[in-house]
């Protein structure tokens, strides 16, 4: 998940710690980051640039994320 996770960064912020602009990840839902993502990448939910970077993760590196993120601290 760190490794997926590093692309996130440049607008969520070191381990989803963001420091405004785009939301935190870190310490959120694990089940509510998957809805998200998925969302994102089927078009259900709209973004300024995730509904494209959502459509090049598989399912399993969206758990992968989720997991990061979840266990992170805020």
């Amino acid at each position: 998940g760190r490794n997926i996770s590093a692309s996130c960064a440049a607008c969520h912020g070191t381990n989803g710690n963001s420091v405004g602009g785009a939301p935190a990840l870190a310490g959120a839902d694990k089940a509510y980051l998957l809805a998200q993502m998925k969302d994102f990448k089927s078009g259900a939910r709209t973004g300024t640039v995730m509904h494209h970077h959502a459509k090049g993760y598989s399912d399993e590196e969206f758990e992968k994320l989720a997991d990061f993120f979840a266990a992170q601290k805020h």
